[in-house]
Formats: C-alpha cells, sequence, structure tokens
C-alpha cells in the first residue's frame, strides 16, 4: 500500500468540507451547504431510492458512484448550472474527468472508480440514473429547506420549471416537495 497516495486520496475528498456550493451563495443563502454536506446527501437520498424503486439495486455500486459523484469539484470547484450555458458544449464534463484523473493519479484502483464516475456521467445504466436522481432530489429538498428557513425569493427560480425525473419515486417525492412550497 502506498501511504502517500492514500492521503493524497484522503485529502481529495477532505477537500469537499471546504468546497462551497456555489449556487446557494450566489443567491445570498447564509452559511450553505459545502459539496460535502450535498455530496452525504446524495448518498442518503440514493440509499432511500433504491429501497422504493422496482427491482434489485446494486448498493455498493450506487453508494460508491454517489459518494464520488462531485469528488472533482474540490479542484474545479462547484460550477452552478446557470454558468454551464456560458461554456463551451462538454467542457464542464472534460474539465471534471481531467481533475478526477489527476485525483485518482497513483491509486491502484484508480481504473475501477473512473469507470463508477464514467458510468455516471454516460447516465445508461439504471444505477446511475437513480444516482442522477437522488442527486437532483437532493438540490430540490435543500432549496425547499432554505426557502422555508430564509424566505430567500432568489430561490423560486429552482421552481420555476418542473423538473422531470428517471424514477417514478424520485418524481412523487420531487412533486410533493413542489405542492408544498408556501413561499412564493
Amino acid at each position: 500500500m502506498d501511504i502517500t497516495a492514500v492521503l493524497t486520496l484522503l485529502t481529495h475528498g477532505n477537500q469537499l468540507k471546504r468546497t462551497a456550493r456555489t449556487g446557494w451563495v450566489q443567491r445570498g443563502v447564509p452559511q450553505a451547504e459545502d459539496v460535502a454536506a450535498h455530496s452525504f446527501g446524495v448518498v442518503y437520498t440514493a440509499m432511500i431510492l433504491a429501497q422504493l424503486v422496482d427491482g434489485p439495486v446494486d448498493m455498493a455500486r450506487l453508494l460508491a458512484m454517489a459518494a464520488l459523484h462531485d469528488l472533482p469539484e474540490g479542484l474545479t470547484t462547484d460550477i452552478p448550472t446557470p454558468a454551464w450555458r456560458y461554456l463551451p458544449p462538454g467542457v464542464k464534463t472534460q474539465t471534471e474527468r481531467g481533475a478526477m484523473g489527476e485525483i485518482l493519479d497513483d491509486a491502484p484502483f484508480a481504473s475501477e472508480w473512473m469507470a463508477l464516475w464514467e458510468e455516471l456521467h454516460t447516465g445508461e445504466t439504471a444505477v446511475s440514473r437513480l444516482v442522477h436522481d437522488a442527486d437532483k432530489l437532493d438540490m430540490f429538498l435543500q432549496a425547499s429547506i432554505y426557502e422555508a428557513q430564509t424566505g430567500n425569493r432568489h430561490l423560486a427560480e429552482f421552481w420555476r420549471r418542473p423538473y422531470q425525473f428517471n424514477f417514478p419515486q424520485a418524481q412523487a417525492i420531487y412533486d410533493e416537495l413542489r405542492a408544498r412550497r408556501t413561499v412564493e
């Protein structure tokens, strides 16, 4: 075991505790969550969704993919969705792929983790689609909580266009979140 490589990986993961979720900060949310908190939310939401969807789910694959989904943001920071329209198509994924490669550089399991990250980004498997649903559901849940706690009207933009989820169970949870909104 290469202790230096392991410590490097641990340090990259730890960086997510200090990487702000930029979208919340831009919208004036005080003490907004960091990427690590969001990553936990995605892991937890994925665990719950896995219990609700039809058919068996490979939990190990699901949870590993959910835990790794934003790891590159420790190097790239969290680029909020509104900024994507100003970037060339595909550049965000290319940049994050490069960051992921750098993070995993000396890890003996680099190819396995990179394959999970790539599977998530292609979105062609049920597990990857479930992680995508968990990612978005955690974001909408957090927007709902921030909105209720702060009355921040800048968060209304999250609800202007209904979002379409991959799984009906995730859609039902989202639809109920929208229905429970008290701020307009």
